[in-house]
Formats: C-alpha cells, sequence, structure tokens
C-alpha cells in the first residue's frame, strides 16, 4: 500500500520557521517529481512548491517565493519544506504530492496525496 505521511507541522509565531517532512512507503518515488500544496480554511488546495526527480529544478508560487524551500533525499525517499518568515497567511493543512507523469504544478497533475500536516501561524 503506497502511503505519503507528512510530518512537522504546527503552532508558530509569526517569523518563525517550520520544516516539513513527506515520507513514502510502499513505493519508491525517487524518480518522479513531488510537490507541496495548502489548503486554508475555506479555500482551494494551491500549489506551494515542487521539485524535479533529481533536485536539480524547483519551482514555486509567488507567495513563498523567498521563504521556503523545497529539497528532497532520494535515499530517504523524502521531501522536505523548509518555511521560513512564516506569516498568518500561511496558515493551512499542508499536503505532499506526487507526480509520475510531470512536475505537480496543479492538482491535476497529481497522481498520489498524502493525508496533510497542520500549520498553523499566529500573529
Amino acid at each position: 500500500q503506497v502511503q505519503l505521511v507528512e510530518s512537522g507541522g504546527g503552532l508558530v509565531q509569526a517569523g518563525g520557521s517550520l520544516r516539513l517532512s513527506c515520507a513514502a512507503s510502499g513505493r519508491t518515488f525517487s524518480r518522479y517529481p513531488k510537490g507541496w500544496f495548502r489548503q486554508a480554511p475555506g479555500k482551494e488546495r494551491e500549489f506551494v512548491a515542487a521539485i524535479s526527480w533529481s533536485g536539480g529544478n524547483t519551482y514555486y508560487a509567488d507567495s513563498v517565493k523567498g521563504r521556503f524551500t523545497i529539497s528532497r533525499d532520494n535515499a530517504k525517499n523524502t521531501v522536505y519544506l523548509q518555511m521560513n518568515s512564516l506569516k498568518p497567511e500561511d496558515t493551512a493543512v499542508y499536503y505532499c504530492a506526487v507526480g509520475t507523469r510531470q512536475v505537480p504544478g496543479t492538482a491535476y497533475d497529481v497522481d498520489y496525496w498524502g493525508k496533510g500536516t497542520l500549520v498553523t501561524v499566529s500573529s
């Protein structure tokens, strides 16, 4: 059974940092691009960041560019999202995503989802 399990979410004050991790089990995703999406209360799920299978190319939403960094460790079948300078508007459930066809830049591109981890940024 394929599972993507996120961890690292929690409550942090504005300006603080968190590091999210997403570990895969049941299948090796080292040859596939991965990404992070988020969904705030009452809003649609939106793209946050993505990374190519090699880690050589990264992509970010304008709202997080310069503050968030996506990375991966293929040996550990894990993708990370380092989040710095957090803002209250970053509050959301963050979802790990894997695209087997292309870089997951939209929900349509995602073939596997994690169950999400909640990030709450207080002002």
